[in-house]
């Protein structure tokens, strides 16, 4: 049984698990499965999910000190490239189709945007192996991918009125009080920091109008962390027992658990709600994501950027189906982009369908012939 979850735990089996239950109780009896989902929306949403960010932005964040893979702009800028062409690209496409299908889903241009940084990274390293160089570079496309969607939540997606004042004054005392707690109290335990600025920040988020499940983010830089980066979801830093480590050890399993409260609440769609939005979301994620990651990156090759050493362009292009996985962060923004509705559940689909970035993925390795390389002991 240990082992059992174990595998659970580090295949993101909860998540799946979560929206193959929403999914199946949304299509036998809605009219039950809607109250459960709306009577847990805001504790999982925006209160949970700040725990999921708050990980997310522990990895920005390290990906930036010395031995990173953002720690140097010429080791970084071309998956840098891929990204931003896998967030323009995606947005244009979808945008366009809106233009000229529906307007009104004109608002969920940020839908395809995202890559689900779990889901990418199990069917690549599936097809590669855990020693190839499109496992990084997929991870800082990922990675970075998350950045610019708390940007985009942050700026577009407003919740209610936006008291900028309020909310600059209240996230600047949290910021200020992570501060004094490491440099004057050297508190160790991460409990004070979410306890204290980390609440702080979230109500900051939540009172000024902004998402609140973003509200933990702003203090993450002012836990006591190391000063190197061991690489992103490297082993080695299980031995780490800096307080942002111990942040992570203790919360990672807890938040694949909310992962799945997260498919279970979010991902409930009737099959009957397949309508344009969920056309436009797959056409900005299974077609743009590609291209776009494709696209951008050739120009970065004739500006003279490099791929990593092993990497070539089949690698690439098999690497960008695998990052046209929207799931967990695409579900996020689309309950953020539209009240609910029609609309919403038919977008909403367009993020659960994104799993045929999977088999996608499968079909162009096979095409190409990508050579799995074997794992680094």
């Amino acid at each position: 049984m240990r082992k059992v979850f174990r595998f659970a735990f580090d295949n993101s089996l909860f998540l799946i698990g979560g929206t193959l239950m929403a999914l199946l109780w949304a299509n036998l009896g809605y009219s039950s499965y809607a109250p459960v989902s709306h009577a847990l929306h805001f504790l999982v949403n925006d209160v949970l999910m700040a725990l999921f960010f708050a990980l997310a932005a522990k990895e920005v964040w390290e990906a930036m000190l010395p031995g990173g893979v953002l720690s140097s702009p010429r080791r970084a800028a071309m998956p840098l490239m891929a990204t931003a062409g896998g967030v323009i690209a995606p947005a244009g496409l979808y945008a366009l189709g809106a233009l000229l299908l529906d307007p009104d889903l004109l608002r969920g241009w940020a839908i395809p945007c995202a890559t689900d940084i779990a889901f990418s990274y199990l069917v690549t390293r599936a097809l590669f192996g855990g020693s190839h160089p499109a496992i990084p570079f997929l991870l800082l496309l990922a990675i970075a991918d998350d950045g610019i969607g708390l940007f985009i939540l942050a700026v577009f997606y407003p919740q209610g009125e936006v008291r900028l004042g309020l909310f600059s004054l209240m996230v600047v005392l949290a910021v200020g009080l992570g501060i004094l707690f490491h440099k004057v109290f050297k508190f160790h335990s991460f409990w004070p920091y979410l306890l204290g600025p980390g609440a702080l920040s979230w109500f900051g988020f939540y009172l000024g109008g902004l998402h609140p499940a973003l509200g933990l983010v702003p203090i993450i830089p002012t836990l006591p962390h190391a000063h190197t980066d061991l690489g992103i979801f490297a082993r080695e830093e299980l031995g780490r027992h800096d307080t942002l480590s111990e942040l992570e050890h203790w919360w990672k399993k807890p938040v694949e658990l909310i992962l799945g409260l997260f498919g279970f609440v979010n991902a409930g769609v009737p099959f009957s709600s397949v309508g344009i939005g969920t056309w436009l979301v797959l056409l900005g994620l299974l077609i743009g994501k590609p291209l776009g990651i494709v696209g951008f990156t050739l120009l970065g090759s004739l500006a003279r950027l490099q791929f990593p050493e092993g990497m070539n362009f089949k690698d690439l292009f098999v690497m960008s189906c695998a990052a046209s996985i929207g799931f967990t962060v695409s579900l996020f923004i689309a309950t953020v982009a539209f009240p609910g509705g029609e609309a919403l559940n038919a977008v909403k689909m367009g993020a659960v369908l994104s799993f045929g970035g999977a088999i996608l993925t499968v079909i162009a390795a096979k095409v190409l012939q990508i050579k799995r390389l074997p794992d680094r002991r």
